[in-house]
Order: structure tokens, then C-alpha cells, then sequence
């Protein structure tokens, strides 16, 4: 197959070229619908290894509606957070494969690559619902350079390829009425266990949303080795 319609990205860490954004929320102007948007916490030296988690929404969502699931969390940390946005109303992957959104995440990511410098130890993939089965599907095919996954109430996972070991934590309610547990959450944990991958699994008594105490608990997961030298 393809490498790119297997979802493989072509992103590369390299030095910046580009004069760093300020601290703020940036639409970056890549793209006339839909634009990524990038959150730059205060105190980011851009010559320094930053970390970064890329974002993804759910189906129908944009990077407004799911952007406070995690940018607090980036500005308490110092982390950068980059919301990429699906072309359609949900990712290509879930319509009919990877395509223009897998495109417009590379482009992305090459932009903030060129702005900061990024800690290649702390690179993750994050999402909910349809946006957590774009994590896992990608992040598991790009762990050459995808650190950690975060994954919310994920239906399903896509992978043709897979690169490195990325450690991944996963969460689902148990009362997740959209997508069921046992068929996902459960599913997703066991296999990904039993291929050897480091998984951190979490269920939660609440219906098919994520929950702030757990994303919490996934923040910490990502950051773990820098909070305890911190």
C-alpha cells in the first residue's frame, strides 16, 4: 500500500527557520476553510525543546469546541497545543480513508517545526470520539516520530502500518451510550496490550464525553518524566 494512504506523515524534526508566534491562541492561515490553530503558552523559548500534543476533534466539532479539553492545560504546563481541523465535518479516515486531512496535518506540523523547536521525547496525539480513532489510527502508524497517544472514547482504530511504540493512555465511560465500551475502550486496551505496546487504560461512570479529572490524569501520563524533575 501507499505509505500516505496509509496514513503515514512525512513530518521531521528540524531546527526552526521562522520568527516564533507569541503567546496567544494563532490561527496559522494555512488553509481558507478551516485553519489549524496553534496555542502558544506564556514563557515558550523557542530555541528550547518544547513539548507538543496535537489535538483532534470529533465528529462535527471544530478546534473552538474542543480546544478546552486541553488548553489550560497547555498554558499551566508550558506545552504547545496545535488543533488541526478536519476538511469535512469529521476526518477523512472515518469517510473514505487518508487523504486531504492528512495532507493539511503534515503542512501543519511542518509550520510549527519551522517556528519552535520541539522536543522530540514529548510529541503526542490526542483526540475524543472520532478525534481519539484519528489518534490512535495515525499515531500508531507514525510512532517514527508520535511519542504518546491520548485517546477519549475512541470507536475504532485503522492501522495498516505500524512505526515505534508510542505509550498510550486510553479512557472510556462506562456509560457510553454512543459507542459502547466493550466493543471499543475494552477492545482497544486488550489488543493493543497483548501487541506489547505500554497502554494505560481508564474507565470512568459517565456517558460518552471526556471527563476533566481524566484528562488530567493523561496530562500528567504525557508529562510524567518532566513534572517529577521539575
Amino acid at each position: 500500500m501507499d505509505a500516505n494512504l496509509a496514513g503515514r506523515l512525512n513530518f521531521t524534526h528540524r531546527p526552526p527557520t521562522k520568527e516564533a508566534l507569541p503567546p496567544g491562541r494563532h490561527d496559522l492561515g494555512l488553509f481558507e476553510q478551516r485553519d489549524a490553530v496553534l496555542v502558544v503558552p506564556e514563557g515558550v523559548d523557542a530555541s528550547r525543546p518544547t513539548p507538543l500534543v496535537v489535538l483532534f476533534h470529533g465528529g462535527g466539532g471544530s478546534a473552538q469546541k474542543i480546544l478546552p479539553m486541553l488548553e489550560a492545560h497547555a498554558q499551566a504546563n508550558g506545552f504547545l497545543l496545535l488543533v488541526p481541523q478536519s476538511l469535512y465535518p469529521t476526518w477523512d479516515i472515518v469517510i473514505a480513508g487518508n487523504g486531504p486531512d492528512r495532507e493539511r496535518l503534515d503542512i501543519a506540523l511542518a509550520e510549527v517545526a519551522d517556528r519552535f523547536t520541539l522536543d522530540p521525547e514529548h510529541l503526542a496525539f490526542a483526540g475524543h470520539s472520532d478525534g481519539g480513532s484519528y489518534t490512535l489510527s495515525l499515531g500508531l502508524t507514525n510512532g517514527q516520530f508520535v511519542t504518546h497517544l491520548i485517546v477519549s472514547s475512541a470507536g475504532f482504530m485503522s492501522v495498516h502500518h505500524q512505526e515505534g511504540a508510542p505509550r498510550i493512555f486510553i479512557s472510556h465511560g462506562i456509560n457510553d451510550e454512543q459507542i459502547p465500551i466493550d466493543r471499543s475502550g475494552r477492545a482497544h486496551a486488550d489488543l493493543l496490550k497483548r501487541a506489547g505496546y505500554d497502554v494505560t487504560y481508564i474507565e470512568y461512570n459517565g456517558p460518552h464525553a471526556y471527563q476533566p479529572p481524566v484528562v488530567a490524569l493523561a496530562v500528567n501520563f504525557f508529562l510524567a518524566d518532566l513534572l517529577a524533575t521539575a
